[in-house]
């Protein structure tokens, strides 16, 4: 089942996002319809690229971690396996401490890798987002579905005979307010996943209006054709020449990984290296698995993302053989003294001297608590013996019984 997205995705998170992107798609169209060469797929390619290009400082700053994490890693294996099994709080503390002082010789933090990760993430899907609904962005390309949709609402009961189309197209319109009442915005989403031969079937269900379909879709399918009559909106299956659209993809997405593999070496002590080794076989193949079924249009954006990756990683690599460790080294930890220094910390007190400080003051306290605790039983005892001394009582009352039996087993404790 494939979601359409009510023309633009207005998520919280990614919709601003991909608005954003939707901008620059639309710039790039617009740009190569100038020079009469508008193509969806050529767009795609050079969005790709642009798009990419933008993440590369975040990039850089990732491959500077694995860069100290080649160093780091052994270190931290060691520790790893120095406390393994021990689960008392102690070695949990010294397992922590020990790590932390890893990190602090290297300047560096656990979520320094993962911080580029947090924000080339939700660019990826938002790109998703717009890849897989063009129409919604690029607005020459709107206004073709446009011509046709809003002529398609002017025959009575066209909803029914969309919803037909939209069910043999596996489009999910749970999320649709009136699915008996659609609106234009729901018909081109509808249209914009009509594959090349559907365009005919949709002249028989109207034939009153075949020649607004024919002329648009003629433009339609011209804008979205790719290499050996391939279409960006039809889904390669396992016919020739669309299977090339997945294998090309796996290919290109396997080089990759393998590239990455031979400049970000693992540690093979590590308990995670056999996982990592997995997941970069594994990864290219469900992508050619996915390519298969999903429209060759984000086939196109997963093979232009991995061209793109392998050309930079290329230069990238270049650059960071000629960057010196001990400098970046260096760096990091200037950075993370002026970031303690901001916090109102000694930045050249180490985790242990700190941990000995924190210690020390929580001794100190416990010892002081004891003090005052002990000074306050002795106080409270004197004035309860006090208050047994000088206090007088009804001579025959319960109380004067009461404390004549109290002297009397303080005497026999003298005695």
């Amino acid at each position: 089942m494939y979601n359409i997205f009510l023309t633009q995705y207005n998520g919280a998170i990614l919709g601003p996002v991909a608005k954003l992107l939707g901008i620059i798609l639309n710039w790039i169209y617009e740009f190569l319809d100038i020079f009469h060469i508008g193509n969806a797929a050529l767009s795609i390619i050079l969005f790709t690229f642009i798009v990419r290009a933008l993440m590369i400082p975040l990039t850089i700053k990732q491959q500077k971690f694995s860069k100290l994490s080649s160093l780091m890693n052994p270190e931290l294996t060691a520790i790893q396996a120095k406390y393994k099994g021990k689960k008392d709080e102690d070695s949990l503390r010294k397992q922590q401490l020990e790590t932390q002082a890893v990190y602090q010789k290297y300047g560096a933090s656990p979520t320094s890798g993962c911080l580029p990760m947090l924000i080339t993430l939700p660019l990826m899907l938002a790109l998703y987002r717009v890849i897989n609904n063009i129409p919604a962005y690029v607005n020459s390309i709107y206004d073709l579905y446009n011509n046709i949709a809003t002529s398609i609402e002017g025959i009575n009961g066209y909803s029914s005979v969309m919803m037909d189309f939209a069910k043999n197209l596996s489009v999910v319109t749970s999320k649709w307010e009136d699915i008996n009442n659609l609106n234009t915005n729901h018909v081109i989403d509808i249209l914009a996943q009509f594959q090349r031969g559907t365009w005919q079937d949709l002249v028989k269900q109207f034939p009153a209006i075949s020649d607004v379909i024919n002329t648009n879709s003629v433009e339609i399918i011209k804008i979205n054709s790719l290499f050996g009559g391939l279409n960006i909106a039809d889904r390669p299956g396992f016919a020739w020449p669309g299977i090339l659209i997945p294998i090309l993809a796996m290919a290109f997405q396997f080089l990759q990984s393998k590239q990455m593999e031979k400049q970000t070496p693992v540690d093979p002590n590590n308990p995670t290296a056999n996982s990592m080794k997995t997941m970069n076989t594994v990864m290219p193949i469900m992508s050619g698995i996915f390519c298969v079924s999903l429209p060759i249009g984000i086939g196109i954006y997963w093979i232009a993302g991995s061209v793109f990756q392998i050309i930079q990683q290329f230069f990238i690599s270049k650059y960071m053989d000629k960057v010196d460790v001990n400098d970046l080294i260096a760096k990091n930890v200037e950075k993370s003294k002026k970031k303690k220094s901001k916090l109102g910390m000694d930045p050249n007190v180490s985790l242990e001297e700190l941990a000995k400080k924190q210690t020390k003051s929580i001794s100190q306290n416990a010892g002081n608590t004891k003090k005052t605790s002990n000074y306050a039983n002795m106080k409270t005892n004197n004035e309860s013996s006090s208050n047994n001394i000088n206090v007088s009582y009804k001579k025959g009352s319960i109380a004067d019984y009461a404390n004549l039996l109290n002297r009397d087993k303080s005497d026999k404790g003298d005695k």
